[in-house]
Formats: structure tokens, C-alpha cells, sequence
């Protein structure tokens, strides 16, 4: 997420109560999740496995849980919960607008786009020209939508993401990640009834020109999704799952989070994705292998009685 203006870390450090390390003279620019930081971003740490990452990272201002070595031209934010920091900050810059009615005087909508009976269209939204909107589709703030959109009815975009810390000594043990990203629905793309489409916790989730979704799809947070895909009913994708061009996902397919499904990929219904998949193959299987191996290996399994019998001379 992007701040409308540049952030001294001085007026940072203050807000949320650190103690600043490093060079007290920076100006912040956005506030971003560590795989999507740019030069000028804010981004946190908690777990000392990731330090160097985030460290070593784009990331100019760093909140962090413990006072180390600062690299040369950026500043640590010291303080003991980085998380609770990171959500004060998003809650400042990104804070909840609640609705006045069912479309925002702030969004703008295209020419000759149809918005159909009880659509709700969140505040700052862009919807380009030509689209169709159906029935009791809810549009969230800061959606960004291209030319010659079909959305089906009941669909959710823009819905938080699912990305929350645990604290095992709370009885309420989980705190949210409050999202400050968008969804970006590029042109030409329809998406079916009953989806559901999450935000970016910062930066954006993408839906690429062309592609087309069935009903009764889930995409996670800031996940990126190519062009000209074709996914069927029931597919489920992590967040953070970068999806390339031209990738085919049939119903009930799988897909865990941090992963990339390369260019041309089709995966087999009811798989399950767990890593990445190499251009151009077809998959299948939980987990996925390629699919020629995989029925080979079914049809083994199921010569496995007759083995048996024969093993134990019957």
C-alpha cells in the first residue's frame, strides 16, 4: 500500500512507541508485507529466522522485536511486538469507511456498465466500461476493475484476508492482520456465481485479461493470476500463489500458498498443489505428480489384491 505522502520514520517511531536505530533522516512511502516491499516501504519482523530476509529486503524502515546491526541507509523500528505495530500503522493510514449506501458517491463506473439489482459497490472502487455486474455481488473498497468485466451474482471481492498471529496465551488466541490491499480485476475476465476473491494484506491480488472462472471459486490474499487461465467450480488457491498464463485448474483443485504454477500448466480435478508445478505439463494427484506416472501408479494399486493372492499362492 502506497501513503498519499511521504512519512518521516521520525513521526514513526513516535506513533508506535519505537526506538529508533539507524538513519533518523528517512521518509516512508508505503506500508507492505515482506515478499511485496518496495525502496520507501514499511515492513515488519517478528521471528528471528526471517530477520535476515527482511533485512536484506527492499524494505527501508524495518519494525523489529530486537535491536541488531542496521544496514547501511535504513532504519529499525525497536519495539517488543512488531505485529501490533504493523496493524496500528495500516489502521491509521487504511482505516475502516464504513457504507452509506449501496454505491459509493466515490466510485466511478464506466460507460455502459450494467450494475444490477442490490449490487454493493465500496467506497474509492473503479469499474471500467462494458461490464455486468449481477445481483447481490459486494464489491469492496479500492477495487479496481477493467473493461468488459462479468461478474456473476453472489460473488464477494474484496473481503479480507485470512491472516491472523497466534497468541497461545490468550484465551482469545488469534489477532488480525488488518489488509490494506486491493483486488485488480483486468479486462475481459468473467468470474462466476457464489466466489470469493480477497484482497492483497498490502499489495494486490491480480485477476489477468481473460481469464474466466466457474462458480464456487476461492483466491487468497495477493495472490497473482496470469492471463487467459481457465479454472472450474470448487478450485481453492492459497494466498500468495502466483498462477502464470494459460494454466488450466479443473474442479476441486487445491492450491497451497507461496507457490508458483508455471505457463500452460493443466492440473487434473480433485488434485491437491502443494509445491511448484513446471511449465507445460499435465498434473494429477495428492499430491500432484505428472499425470501419465500417476495413472500408471493407480493402475498398480489396484492390481495389488491380485498380487497378493498370487504371493500367498492362492
Amino acid at each position: 500500500m502506497k501513503l498519499n505522502a511521504p512519512l518521516a520514520v521520525t513521526e514513526i517511531a513516535a506513533f508506535i512507541g519505537a526506538e529508533l536505530v539507524g538513519n533518523d533522516q528517512l521518509m516512508a512511502t508505503g506500508i507492505n508485507e515482506i515478499h511485496k516491499v518496495e525502496p520507501g516501504d514499511i515492513s515488519f519482523v517478528d521471528f528471528e529466522k526471517y530477520y535476515n530476509a527482511c533485512l536484506q529486503s527492499a524494505a527501508t524502515i524495518i519494525i523489529i522485536n530486537k535491536k541488531v546491526d542496521c544496514p547501511p541507509g535504513k532504519a529499525l523500528l525497536v519495539l517488543p511486538d512488531p505485529f501490533s505495530a504493523y496493524v496500528k500503522l495500516v489502521k491509521r493510514f487504511r482505516p475502516f469507511e464504513p457504507a452509506t449506501k449501496p454505491i459509493s458517491d466515490s466510485a466511478v463506473i464506466g460507460e455502459d456498465t450494467i450494475i444490477q439489482p442490490n449490487v454493493f459497490i465500496g467506497n474509492h472502487v473503479r469499474i471500467g466500461s462494458n461490464c455486468i455486474i449481477h445481483p447481490n455481488v459486494t464489491i469492496y473498497d479500492n477495487t479496481i476493475i477493467g473493461n468488459n468485466v462479468i461478474i456473476h451474482a453472489g460473488t464477494v471481492i474484496g473481503a479480507d484476508a485470512f491472516y491472523f498471529k497466534k497468541r497461545a496465551d490468550r484465551e482469545v488466541m488469534y489477532d488480525k492482520l488488518e489488509s490494506c490491499g486491493r483486488v485488480i480485476i483486468e479486462d475481459d475476465v468473467e468470474i462466476g456465481a457464489g466466489c470469493a476473491i480477497d484482497k492483497g494484506v498490502s499489495g494486490d491480488t491480480i485477476i489477468g485479461r481473460g481469464t474466466k472462472f466457474d462458480n464456487m471459486i476461492h483466491i487468497g490474499h495477493g495472490t497473482v493470476i496470469g492471463r487467459n487461465c481457465l479454472f472450474a467450480g470448487q478450485v481453492g488457491v492459497g494466498g500468495k500463489a502466483i498462477i502464470e498464463d494459460n494454466v488450466i485448474l479443473w474442479g476441486q483443485v487445491g492450491v497451497s500458498k507461496d507457490l508458483t504454477i508455471h505457463k500452460g500448466v493443466i492440473v487434473l480435478a480433485q488434485s491437491g498443489v502443494g509445491g511448484d508445478l513446471e511449465a507445460g505439463k499435465i498434473y494429477f494427484g495428492s499430491p500432484v505428480e505428472d499425470a501419465r506416472v500417476k495413472k500408471k501408479e493407480l493402475a498398480w494399486i489396484k492390481r495389488i489384491p491380485e498380487m497378493w493372492e498370487k504371493l500367498n499362492g492362492k
